[in-house]
């Protein structure tokens, strides 16, 4: 096909890559722990690093890994014990990443991440640059959620997301999800659909959620990893981590190749629209939407309502009157001062458009 002809041709573009891999392929068939895989990774990386490219790695794994040290059949539904298997796994995960890439003469580092890291602009920045200096010294951060501390509240909710956010992050060129199938199946559930130009509800409504004891996400959270990437104008291929040099093959677009949209958000509006924390909402009236999706500011007369305790400088989630999510965006009025003069003339703006994203039909 000649898009896929064209990919091949563009490969040599790649210069920073963003690896996810998924827990399902730390672990053959029988529930054993597969470190061949890791070793295939390593060795795929230290081509990559010879041809003068960068490779960040999000690795799933350390729960896994704590449950199998355990000898747990299944996932623990109780938070301590989740965090006390991530804190057993993270270090045995981490002592065979270093074990493999130390064959190549390839140092790692292991980075721990919490939603809280990303969603704090100045922590997000910090993370960012941390990030770059090991790329420029020429390691590999090895990347995973910080699960022995993170809450509900404070956890990205998957490993797939997590991979999106650091992949607009380093503002990498391409993202490689690994997973254990060969792509996202059509409808007969064996073709592997090659090309996604958007992602429409027909495409989600190919994807299925997991039901693997010891997972968490499936087709569907890929799907929104995707739709992350592609919203930041980045590639995005999820292929069969399984296969021979899957990596090196994903380069050739080998799986599901998600194409970057043209009017990608910029790397700040991307971090509002995917990674800031709301600490409130403003529901606003029709006439209020209207100006917004028009790129106009958000005035306090268009506002019907708030809700939350949010400062000015916070980040809100900005809502129809429907209850749909229209934008989020920084306010510069708190919430307290916004219920005074909601539907009123003002004498500022209560969103500036230079600090406000459309999320209407994002995931």
């Amino acid at each position: 096909m000649a898009w896929r002809s064209f990919l091949k041709q563009s490969q040599s573009n790649y210069k920073r890559i963003v690896v996810k891999i998924g827990s399902s392929l730390m672990y053959s068939k029988d529930n054993k722990l597969d470190v061949a895989r890791i070793h295939a990774v390593s060795r795929q990386v230290a081509e990559l690093l010879k041809d003068k490219k960068e490779v960040i790695i999000v690795s799933s794994g350390a729960i896994a890994m704590g449950m199998g040290v355990l000898k747990l059949d299944s996932r623990p539904r109780q938070l301590h014990i989740l965090q006390a298997c991530a804190a057993i796994g993270q270090n045995k995960l981490m002592n065979f990443y270093s074990q493999y890439f130390k064959k190549y003469s390839l140092v790692c580092a292991q980075v721990l991440l919490t939603w809280d890291d990303v969603s704090q602009r100045e922590r997000y920045l910090n993370a960012k640059n941390t990030l770059l200096s090991l790329l420029k010294l020429g390691v590999v951060p090895v990347i995973n959620e910080n699960d022995t501390v993170a809450t509900d509240e404070i956890k990205f909710g998957d490993n797939d997301r997590l991979s999106s956010l650091v992949a607009g992050l380093v503002g990498a060129d391409l993202l490689v999800i690994l997973s254990d199938v060969d792509g996202l199946l059509d409808k007969d559930k064996k073709t592997v659909v090659g090309l996604v130009e958007e992602i429409t509800p027909s495409v989600r409504a190919l994807a299925c959620p997991t039901n693997k004891s010891r997972c968490v996400g499936g087709m569907v959270t890929k799907l929104d990893a995707a739709g992350i990437c592609v919203d930041s104008g980045i590639p995005c291929v999820i292929t069969n981590g399984r296969k021979n040099d899957s990596i090196l093959n994903a380069l050739k677009a080998q799986g599901t190749f998600f194409a970057p949209k043209k009017d990608f958000f910029a790397a700040r509006k991307h971090w509002l629209a995917f990674s800031a924390k709301p600490q409130g909402k403003i529901i606003v009236d029709d006439g209020a939407k209207q100006a917004l999706l028009n790129n106009k500011s958000l005035l306090a007369v268009g506002v019907l309502s708030c809700a939350g305790d949010f400062k000015p400088d916070d980040i809100v989630s900005i809502m129809d009157s429907a209850g749909g999510q229209l934008a989020k965006g920084k306010t510069s009025v708190s919430s307290i001062d916004l219920c005074q003069v909601k539907g009123k003339r003002f004498n500022r703006e209560v969103v500036h458009r230079d600090n406000l994203v459309i999320t209407q039909g994002e995931k």
